[in-house]
């Protein structure tokens, strides 16, 4: 009975432990990524350009993080394809970022049209994505942010139509 009560308060303060942590590196992470006007970063296209998330402001973004040698990431982007097609029109903008060097993303892009800008993120697409809530390192991740530029969700794994559909329902 004893042991019991003394691994329920151990498991309960690494519980708390947990979400302190959490809530720490979310707050730290923000700034950086979040500021009053909204997401903010930059990262260089397949060409090289840097692009600025501030380029698609007011538009409903899915920032979609991923990498060529990941199976349910490269299951998600046909669906993506089609969805940039059907919603492009009503300010939908998808955009991927490759956490792996340029050399792998532009060859996959050498055999497979994307119809949304590929940026190359390679570490700092990483610490992105963890700055932006991944702090279980999945790939792929997923955010969703509103017309305003506030993320409104964040998607761990494999996201599918139904379900990025019925999260962007109330946004059109």
């Amino acid at each position: 009975m004893k042991q019991n009560l003394i691994i329920a308060i151990v498991a309960l303060f690494a519980l708390a432990g947990g979400v302190a942590v959490q809530n720490i590196t979310a707050v730290s992470a923000g700034p950086s990524t979040q500021t009053e006007n909204g997401l903010d970063f930059s990262l260089p296209d397949i060409s090289g350009t840097v692009r600025n998330i501030e380029e698609w402001r007011g538009k409903i973004l899915i920032v979609n993080f991923w990498a060529t040698w990941c199976p349910p990431c490269l299951k998600e982007i046909p669906e993506f394809i089609k969805l940039q097609e059907q919603l492009g029109v009503r300010d939908v903008q998808f955009i991927g970022v490759a956490i792996e060097e340029k050399e792998p993303v532009a060859e996959f892009l050498n055999s497979h049209t994307i119809n949304y800008p590929i940026l190359i993120g390679g570490d700092a697409g990483i610490s992105l994505s963890q700055q932006l809530g991944n702090i279980i390192g999945a790939v792929p991740y997923t955010v969703i942010v509103n017309q305003q530029g506030q993320i409104i969700h964040r998607h761990p794994g494999e996201l599918d139509r139904t379900k990025l559909l019925q999260i962007l329902k109330p946004l059109l």
